[in-house]
């Protein structure tokens, strides 16, 4: 039984940032949009990079059928990244020894409070 459920091919690394820069984008706009001052928020937002790893962990979640991973699983599922997508083994490494989540979200930030 394998760690790592069947994905289809996704794009190139530059793909991937230029989708996940554009997601940071909208996250900084929506939280200006209420209200809140970027210098209260900017060091709580992922990297570009990190957001390519926390997105490429989420479709390896959702083929798993949605099942949460567990601390060993996510290990290997973080590590299998950085050796699909070497430029990302820094963002990676950062993310390793924590549960990733979102920070940057509100809908998240509402939940945890």
């Amino acid at each position: 039984m394998s760690d790592r459920p069947p994905l289809p091919r996704r794009a190139s690394l530059e793909v991937l940032r230029a989708e996940a820069s554009d997601e940071l984008s909208v996250l900084i706009e929506e939280r200006i949009r209420v209200g809140e001052d970027p210098w209260d928020f900017m060091e709580d937002l992922p990297s570009v990079d990190e957001l390519v790893v926390l997105t490429l962990r989420a479709e390896n979640i959702a083929a798993d059928g949605g099942n949460r991973p567990t601390a060993a699983r996510n290990y290997r599922v973080l590590r299998q990244i950085s050796l699909d997508y070497p430029a990302l083994t820094r963002a990676v490494w950062r993310l390793l020894g924590s549960e990733p989540h979102r920070t940057w979200d509100a809908s998240v930030r509402v939940e945890a409070s």
